[in-house]
């Protein structure tokens, strides 16, 4: 899967978890990018993410991820 195939299938994710039709994700998209992203809607997020994409985010890369960027790589590292 290429970088922006994901990026088309994360950016629906986030509208979704969020309720906001406008947000569009990016690499350095962090958490202070969007308003709601708080430790409880990471955990929400993960989860989305990972009903999206079939498979489990191990915890440890979860609580690691600096922004969207590194989760693309994870994601892509992971669906392999």
């Amino acid at each position: 899967m290429t970088r922006e195939r994901i990026y088309e299938r994360l950016n629906n994710v986030f509208r979704e978890v969020f309720d906001d039709d406008t947000i569009v994700v990016k690499d350095e998209t962090t958490a202070d990018d969007i308003e709601d992203w708080d430790s409880f809607e990471h955990i929400n997020l993960v989860v989305a993410i990972e009903d999206e994409f079939g498979f489990k985010i191990p915890m440890g890369k979860t609580v690691t991820m600096k922004n969207v960027g590194e989760m693309v790589d994870i994601i892509m590292e992971m669906g392999k």
